[in-house]
């Protein structure tokens, strides 16, 4: 559906706004929200939950070509609530974004699709596991086993997702905390997807294989009202071990948190202030300076790394803008990942 013909409304839950990202410091008032101690249940929770205001599917992937090039695949799923329930028809109150892209050290690919539910148009179900907007899709038997495709102007891809591993569940038990006044999100990730598929671009065809990570988070209210932004990293290190971590921006200061995940899939959480994350080197992009290369260290694990983003122009110039790309990790532990990084003007 071509952006142009959508009426105004459709993206006010997405402008950019005063009162922190997206709008995500907004009032929660009417909309469900989190709360400690949530036991999750599946296949029911892999699908959308109406009565929260946002929520996401979130699959990023680091690849090696046949050609020998690193490459960096995206594809997401927005969910946004104008009300909090489901019905059939135009009345549907749930709005659906869709962003993908491909990324190289010399281009930043991307596309934007969106959509009203309640039409066919977009949507999640459950089991079988099914995510799709137009014709993009994340589907299979289950969350273990997918194909993943999406297309632009210029580009295109397949792929096929299978898990290495288990779950992991951020902050507490999926309860993940994201500031000091206590707003919160339900956030669980697989971290451990192989991957094969290929990759239709200008250039040509490129076989690929390689890592992805998929995050899956809803919530009503998850920052606080003077945070703008935040500075996310999904890391696969050489050495088996991954590592989410995140840095929220606001007015009264900086909140992070992690989850160190061990290579036999086991974790540990890691609270605010824990993680130290520090801006080396930043880039112009969009009229923007963005950092592009960051220093992590998390003196728990003995970890101090550079991250370093592969093309600093991963600009996602889309309806709420960000910067999002892979990323090379070198110092006490090598690797690769992803960077995401939003509300800087």
């Amino acid at each position: 559906m071509s952006v142009r013909f959508l009426p105004l409304f459709l993206f006010l839950p997405f402008s950019v706004l005063a009162q922190g990202f997206a709008g995500l410091g907004t009032d929660a008032e009417g909309y469900e929200t989190p709360r400690p101690g949530y036991e999750f249940q599946f296949p029911a929770d892999h699908g959308a939950h109406p009565a929260f205001r946002i929520e996401w599917w979130y699959v990023t992937a680091t690849l090696t070509g046949d050609d020998g090039e690193s490459y960096g695949i995206q594809w997401t799923l927005f969910r946004s609530a104008l009300k909090p329930f489901e019905r059939q028809g135009w009345q549907n109150p749930q709005l659906w974004i869709g962003h993908a892209a491909v990324t190289t050290a010399e281009h930043h690919r991307f596309a934007e699709r969106i959509a009203r539910g309640g039409i066919g148009q977009a949507g999640v179900i459950a089991t079988p596991f099914s995510a799709w907007i137009d014709d993009w899709e994340m589907a299979g038997p289950d969350m273990e086993t997918l194909s993943l495709s999406a297309r632009g102007a210029d580009f295109s891809y397949e792929m096929n997702l299978k898990a290495q591993g288990p779950l992991v569940f951020h902050g507490d038990r999926g309860f993940s905390v994201k500031s000091a006044d206590g707003q919160a999100s339900y956030y669980y990730s697989q971290p451990a997807y192989a991957v094969t598929g290929s990759l239709r671009l200008p250039e040509g065809d490129v076989q690929v294989t390689g890592q992805a990570w998929m995050d899956r988070e809803w919530s009503s209210q998850p920052l606080s009202k003077d945070q703008t932004g935040w500075d996310w990293f999904s890391l696969n290190f050489d050495s088996g071990a991954r590592l989410m971590a995140f840095r929220l921006r606001g007015a009264r200061g900086d909140f992070t948190s992690a989850t160190w995940i061990a290579p036999d899939g086991t974790t540990r959480s890691i609270p605010d202030g824990l993680v130290e994350t520090a801006p080396l080197e930043t880039a112009r992009v969009a009229g923007r300076e963005i950092p592009v290369r960051w220093r992590l260290k998390l003196p728990a694990e003995n970890l101090d790394i550079e991250v370093s983003a592969l093309n600093p122009d991963a600009w996602m110039e889309t309806s709420f803008p960000y910067w999002e790309g892979p990323v090379t990790v070198a110092g006490t532990h090598q690797g690769r990942g992803y960077l995401e990084m939003t509300g800087y003007e």
